[in-house]
C-alpha cells in the first residue's frame, strides 16, 4: 500500500535517518518506537507529505488516503463542535450537492431519448451509489457517536469551539480524522489529551478499523492493545518486529545482547590489530604483515551500539515525615464556577500511606479537587488536613513556579541535599536533560522541558503527601518507569491524576472515579477498577439501554431532521431566487425587443404594410411583457413570504 524507500534525513553533518526502508500493508497496526529525538515524528511528517527527506521517496497507490494527527496543530475556532466535526464530510456534502444539481437538471429536461439525457441519468446513478458507499445516509449518526466516544456530551455539540481548551479542540481534530476513514492513519501521541474511557474507545475503534495504522505513543497499554507490529528507530536505522509492544521489548533485549556481543568482539579484534601494528610498525621483516593489518582495519565497518538505557538509575523520594493517621478528609464539599457546578457534596477520606488515583472524563473535577486539597481554591463544605501534613504538588502548570534566571543544573542543585548531590546529572539525564542541556536557562526551556524539571525538583523535597496532576504527559517511557519505581517506594501518601493505565498499575490501591459532580470509590488497582466498571456498565445496560437507545435515536433523528430541513430550505430558496432571476431576464429581453420595434416606427421609407406588421409585433410583445410582469410580481411575493416564514 505504502512503500518507504531509502529515506534519509540530515541536518548538516548530523544524520537523523539513514536509508530507512519498509512497507506499510493494509490492516497493519504499527507502533513506532525509539527514544526522544530518534526521528519518529519526522518520519510521520515525511510519509504524510508535510516534510521532504534529504534522500529517498515515499511510493503509494493513487487511491491511498492519509489521516495525519500531529502533536500540535493550528485550528480555526469560528463554529460549533458538531459543525466543525461535520467538515470531515466535505466529499459527502459535495456529492449531495451534485445529486441535487443532477436531479434538478433531469426534472427540467424533456429530451428523454437523447444521449445527453441518458448520460445524465447514468451519472446520477453513479453519484448516488458513491454517496451511499461513503455513508451519506447515516453520517450524522457517525459524527455523534464518534464525539460521544471521545468524551463529548450531547449538550456540548452546539458549544462554540472557541470556548474549548486545547485538549478538547484536539479531540475534535481527531474525530474529523477518524470520520474521514482514510486508508492510513498517522497518529502522533493520540492519547495525550484523552481520558481512560476515551482511550479505550479509540482502542476499540482502531482494532476494528479496516485500514492501516502507524502511530507514536508513550502509553504502553494503548500500544499493546492496538499494535501487532513495532518498528524501532535507533541510531538512524530501523528494526522491524512482527510483534506488539510487550513482545517487542523481549525481542529487542535479545537483539541488544547480540549487538553488544558483536560490538565487544569487534572492539577486541580492533584493539589486538592496533597493538600488532604498533609493535611491529618499524620492523622491516614485518612490513608486509603490518600493511596487511592496516588495510584490514580500513575495511572494517565499525559497529555502533545505541547507548539508550545503558545507565541504570534508581531514584527514591526522601523519607516522608510522619503525619497523622487521617491525611485528608472532606465532608459535603462542593465547588462551583458561577452557575457551573463541578463538585457537589463530596465525601472523601485518605489515610496515611494510601496511594489513590483520580480518574474520569476531562472536566469532571479531578484537577479542581486536587487544587482544593492543596489550598489553591476556595470551596463550600468541610476539608481538613491531618496533623503535620506537608504537601508536594505537581500541577499541569507547575513549570511557571520555577526561577527563569537559573540554569537547569542550578535549579536542582539548590534543593539537593546529602549523597543525592552526586547523582544530580544522572537524575537530569533520566528525565531527558543530557549533556549541555543542563546549562540551559529555565527561561529558554519549552513547556514540556519545564514540567520535567519541576518533577525532578519535586523528587528531592521531603513531603508526606504527594498530589500529582498528569505527571507523565511530557515523559518518555524510560522516564515514566523511573518515576513509577520511585512512587512505588515512596513511604508517604499519594494522590495521582492520570489516564495512563500502565503507569498507574502497581502504584495505586484505590481508585476514585469523578462523574456527574460526584466521586465513587473502588478498592483495588486500576485494572480492577476497569474490570468492575465494565461489569457495572453491563448491568446498567440491562436497565437503561432501551431508554438510552430511544433518546439517542430521537436526538439523532432530530439533529438529522434539522440538517435535512436546512438543506431543503436552502434548495428551495435557490429555486425561488433562480426563478425570479429568470423572469427578470425574460422581461429585459422583451423590453429590448419592444425598443427595437419602437425604433422601426421612426425609420423613414417604411410602407404601410411594414407598419402593420410592426404594430402586430408590438401588441404581441406588450402582451408577453404584461404576462411576464404578472409572473414576476407573483414570484417576488412568494420569495418574500418564504423568507419571512423561515425567520418567524
Amino acid at each position: 500500500m505504502v512503500s518507504v524507500q531509502g529515506i534519509s534525513v540530515s541536518f548538516g553533518s548530523f544524520d537523523l535517518l539513514t536509508d530507512v526502508s519498509f512497507l506499510i500493508n493494509e490492516q497493519d497496526r504499527i507502533g513506532l518506537a525509539g527514544k526522544n529525538g530518534a526521528g519518529k515524528s519526522t518520519l510521520l511528517k515525511i510519509i504524510s507529505g508535510l516534510q521532504s527527506p534529504t534522500a529517498g521517496i515515499i511510493d503509494m497507490s493513487r487511491d491511498v488516503s492519509i489521516g495525519y494527527l500531529p502533536q500540535q496543530m493550528k485550528v480555526s475556532d469560528t463554529t460549533t463542535v458538531l459543525n466543525e466535526t461535520l467538515t470531515a464530510f466535505a466529499e459527502i456534502n459535495n456529492l449531495s450537492d451534485e445529486i441535487e444539481s443532477c436531479s434538478a437538471e433531469i426534472t427540467r429536461r424533456e429530451d428523454y431519448d437523447s444521449p445527453e439525457y441518458l448520460r445524465l441519468c447514468d451519472h446520477l446513478t453513479v453519484v448516488e451509489e458513491r454517496y451511499r458507499m461513503m455513508g451519506g445516509n447515516n453520517y450524522m449518526a457517525e459524527a455523534e457517536q464518534t464525539l460521544d466516544g471521545l468524551g463529548f456530551e450531547r449538550k456540548d455539540f452546539e458549544r462554540a469551539t472557541k470556548e474549548l481548551s486545547g485538549g478538547w479542540r484536539m479531540r475534535i481534530e481527531l474525530a474529523k480524522i477518524l470520520l474521514k476513514k482514510p486508508s492510513l492513519f498517522l497518529l502522533d501521541e493520540p492519547t495525550n489529551h484523552l481520558d481512560i474511557e476515551s482511550i479505550q474507545w479509540l482502542e476499540s475503534f482502531l482494532a476494528s478499523y479496516p485500514g492501516a495504522v502507524l502511530l507514536v505513543s508513550h502509553d504502553k497499554a494503548f500500544l499493546d492493545n492496538v499494535t501487532n507490529r513495532t518498528i524501532e528507530i535507533s541510531l538512524g536505522k530501523i528494526y522491524d518486529y512482527k510483534a506488539s509492544w510487550s513482545k517487542y521489548l523481549v525481542l529487542r533485549q535479545e537483539r541488544k545482547e547480540q549487538q553488544l556481543a558483536a560490538y565487544r568482539n569487534q572492539q577486541k579484534m580492533i584493539e589486538d590489530t592496533e597493538k600488532f601494528i604498533e609493535r611491529f610498525r618499524y620492523k622491516a621483516t614485518k612490513a608486509v604483515q603490518v600493511q596487511s593489518k592496516i588495510k584490514q582495519l580500513d575495511k572494517v565497518e565499525r559497529l555502533e551500539v545505541d547507548e539508550e538505557d545503558t545507565s541504570a538509575i534508581n531514584l527514591r523520594f526522601p523519607p516522608a515525615p510522619r503525619s497523622g493517621t487521617v491525611v485528608v478528609e472532606a465532608n459535603e464539599l462542593s465547588k462551583s464556577y458561577g452557575l457551573l457546578n463541578v463538585l457537589i457534596k463530596i465525601d472523601f477520606k485518605i489515610q496515611r500511606g494510601e496511594k489513590v488515583a483520580f480518574v474520569g472524563r476531562n472536566g469532571e473535577g479531578k484537577t479542581t479537587f486536587s487544587r482544593i486539597i492543596t489550598g489553591e481554591l476556595d470551596h463550600t463544605g468541610e476539608l481538613k488536613l491531618g496533623h503535620n501534613v506537608k504537601i508536594g504538588y505537581f500541577a499541569q502548570n507547575q513549570d511557571v513556579l520555577l526561577d527563569e534566571n537559573k540554569t537547569v543544573l542550578q535549579t536542582i542543585d539548590d534543593v539537593a541535599k546529602g549523597d543525592i548531590r552526586t547523582k544530580i546529572r544522572d537524575m537530569l539525564g533520566a528525565f531527558l536533560f543530557r549533556g549541555d542541556d543542563v546549562e540551559k536557562k529555565v527561561k529558554v526551556l519549552s513547556g514540556g522541558e519545564r514540567s520535567r524539571l519541576a518533577l525532578v525538583k519535586l523528587l528531592l523535597e521531603p513531603v508526606n503527601l504527594l498530589v500529582l496532576d498528569e505527571p507523565t504527559n511530557h515523559l518518555d517511557m524510560r522516564s515514566k518507569d523511573i518515576l513509577k519505581k520511585a512512587l512505588i517506594k515512596f513511604d508517604g501518601t499519594l494522590i495521582v491524576v492520570s489516564h495512563d493505565r500502565d503507569f498507574l498499575d502497581g502504584i495505586v490501591g484505590k481508585v476514585y472515579e469523578f462523574r456527574h459532580n460526584r466521586i465513587k470509590e473502588t478498592i483495588g488497582g486500576i485494572y480492577d477498577f476497569l474490570r468492575k466498571k465494565k461489569l457495572q456498565n453491563l448491568k446498567d445496560i440491562e436497565i437503561k439501554e432501551k431508554v438510552k437507545q430511544t433518546l439517542q435515536t430521537t436526538e439523532t433523528s432530530t439533529n438529522k431532521q434539522k440538517y435535512l430541513e436546512k438543506k431543503e430550505y436552502e434548495r428551495n430558496l435557490r429555486k425561488l431566487k433562480k426563478r425570479l432571476e429568470e423572469s427578470e431576464a425574460v422581461i429585459e429581453k422583451i423590453e429590448t425587443q419592444i425598443l427595437a420595434v419602437d425604433k422601426s416606427f421612426m425609420e423613414p421609407g417604411n410602407s404601410s404594410e411594414a407598419h402593420e406588421i410592426d404594430y402586430s409585433r408590438y401588441r404581441e410583445l406588450k402582451d408577453q411583457l404584461n404576462e411576464e410582469m404578472n409572473k414576476w410580481t407573483l414570484y417576488s411575493e412568494e420569495l418574500e413570504a418564504f423568507i419571512k416564514d423561515k425567520e418567524e
